[in-house]
């Protein structure tokens, strides 16, 4: 038996889990909503925990979760003083329609977009809906990807857990 297959498997396990090892939010710009560049390591809550969540405007799974996580965030905030961050990842074509989007659903919570998927790519983000859950010191301690009703009782776990 040579050993070379099981190489190629540990090679490829090290380089994976390097590129998932990404433990803070990297230091790469991303735009509010007037399009206003910002520092993504900006966008970190230093009272408490942060959620990044991931999403487009044209992903329903996307929008059930933010939904959800948004009718329980201010529960949340009083026991974890937690901070949730949209992260719009709208392609050049549908970017535009974030800003009046967001705003017809009023959602309380701020919401940036990554315009050329800087920070989606740094952070190793292949699909969305995903989330992250960062501590106050800013270090990833949770992350999921896709959704299912009832994700955000795990999330609210993960944050009481802190």
């Amino acid at each position: 038996m040579t050993t070379k297959p099981y190489l190629k498997i540990v090679i490829l396990f090290l380089a994976m889990t390097s590129v998932y090892a990404q433990k803070r939010i990297p230091d790469v710009f991303i735009e509010d909503l007037q399009r206003q560049r910002v520092s993504a390591s900006q966008i970190l809550n230093t009272d408490g925990p942060t959620i990044v969540s991931f999403w487009a405007t044209w992903c329903k799974p996307c929008l059930r979760e933010l939904q959800a996580v948004n009718t329980e965030l201010e529960e949340w905030k009083k026991e974890t003083h937690v901070k949730l961050v949209a992260i719009s990842t709208d392609d050049a074509r549908t970017q535009r329609r974030v800003l009046a989007f967001v705003k017809s659903k009023r959602w309380s919570f701020d919401v940036y977009i990554d315009p050329n998927g800087d920070l989606q790519r740094s952070m190793n983000i292949l699909s969305i809906p995903h989330t992250i859950i960062l501590n106050k010191s800013g270090e990833m301690i949770y992350r999921h990807s896709a959704y299912a009703v009832g994700d955000e009782v795990k999330y609210f776990e993960v944050l009481k857990g802190l």
